[in-house]
């Protein structure tokens, strides 16, 4: 089979075809129905373009920059948590985002050191949830500054709806022997799965997080840090203003849909916010981060940054977002498929896709860059705005 993929809909399907059914269905699912999930990529079908057939321009210019970083396109690579579809997990990512020009967010959940990550992208953006003491937060952040990460971010689209009744299988709290072996059934009818993970250093996936460990003290499970953020009492505003003054440095705040939100959002000086409702994995019934895109945008664009995250799939789709408002998105599935349908150059293959979208797409509209995009070019139904959290 050729290694080659031409869209991210194929690089789904080879995922699927790769990866024992427990690990895809955890990377699929949304929570509850999965409303928002659908309505994530549904919404941007329901946007639409008018191109151009004359004036074009021969070449189009895909770069920006995003809380200091210089990207050769407007697409990030979202942080994710423990990457179980390939051994290399968030080094090959790292190393793909370097060789296409674009950074990535590290999530603190993540299978590798921060310290290796960075050594193979210097674009490398630490995440952190609000878990934990404020003396705990303080040391992963020193921990992520000195390891050379460029910026902070802070995610709060996450709460506890973490229900999911239509295919999430359960995930357990580590991989030892007794549990490699009631997953056996599974893995023994993906042999190039298993045969990536014997070749490899770790021959059956880490369950821990190395980047929550404290100095000295082995590194905890997924589930002990998960168990550590759900005993945290949730952020307050303040807090999120004191986080962003000791990290001292350029500092995203994921997780916004709401125009009030926004606002606080400015007031507490954060450089960046980005549109998400974590891929349809935080409350169920949220509408798609698109629908909110525009009244965030016109609310606090020309005050701070603005990114979109959650339901991107094509090339077309980063440029409706940005012609809405958003300065760049960030993708988390589709690029945990290509790692899973072929590592690294996988990873690679989805940001090849998603350029050669975005650059047909400026070609149709006529725009000779992304900055040049306008609500004008996008076709956009009554009703398709959602204004959350706006008197207006």
């Amino acid at each position: 089979m050729n290694a080659w993929f031409e869209s991210i809909a194929e690089a789904e399907r080879r995922a699927q075809r790769r990866l024992p059914k427990a690990v895809f269905l955890a990377i699929r699912a949304g929570s509850e129905a999965g409303l928002t999930y659908r309505d994530n990529i549904d919404a941007f079908s329901e946007l639409g373009f008018a191109p151009h057939v004359g004036g074009q321009f021969a070449a189009r210019d895909l770069a920006t920059t995003v809380m200091g970083l210089d990207l050769s396109l407007p697409v990030i690579l979202s942080p994710t948590g423990v990457q179980a579809v390939h051994p290399d997990g968030e080094l090959a990512v790292a190393q793909a985002a370097a060789n296409r020009g674009t950074a990535m967010g590290l999530s603190s959940f993540g299978s590798k050191p921060v310290e290796a990550v960075v050594a193979n992208n210097s674009k490398v953006m630490f995440q952190m949830y609000w878990s934990g003491t404020r003396e705990v937060m303080v040391r992963r952040m020193d921990r992520a500054r000195n390891a050379g990460a460029t910026g902070l971010i802070l995610t709060l689209d996450w709460s506890f709806s973490h229900s999911r009744d239509w295919g999430s299988p359960s995930i357990p709290d580590r991989m030892d022997w007794k549990t490699v072996l009631s997953f056996a059934p599974q893995v023994a009818h993906k042999p190039s799965y298993l045969r990536e993970w014997l070749r490899s250093d770790t021959p059956v996936p880490d369950l821990t997080v190395p980047n929550l460990a404290e100095p000295g003290q082995p590194a905890p499970t997924f589930f002990g840090a998960y168990g550590e953020w759900m005993q945290t009492p949730p952020a307050t505003w303040d807090d999120i203003k004191w986080l962003r003054e000791e990290w001292g440095g350029p500092f995203m705040l994921k997780g916004v849909v709401r125009v009030d939100d926004a606002k606080r959002a400015v007031d507490a000086g954060v450089s960046c916010i980005s549109v998400s409702t974590h891929g349809g994995n935080n409350l169920d019934g949220t509408p798609g981060a698109i629908r909110a895109l525009p009244g965030v945008a016109a609310a606090v664009g020309e005050q701070i940054e603005v990114v979109l995250d959650s339901g991107v799939r094509r090339g077309s789709d980063v440029v409706k977002a940005l012609a809405l408002g958003a300065r760049a998105v960030m993708i988390g599935r589709p690029y945990l498929w290509g790692l899973a349908a072929n590592g690294q150059a996988g990873v690679e293959n989805v940001l090849d896709v998603l350029r050669n979208g975005i650059d047909s797409t400026l070609l149709g509209l006529g725009k000779a860059s992304v900055h040049d995009l306008t609500p004008d070019d996008v076709i956009v139904p009554p009703g398709f705005t959602r204004r959350l959290g706006s008197a207006e």
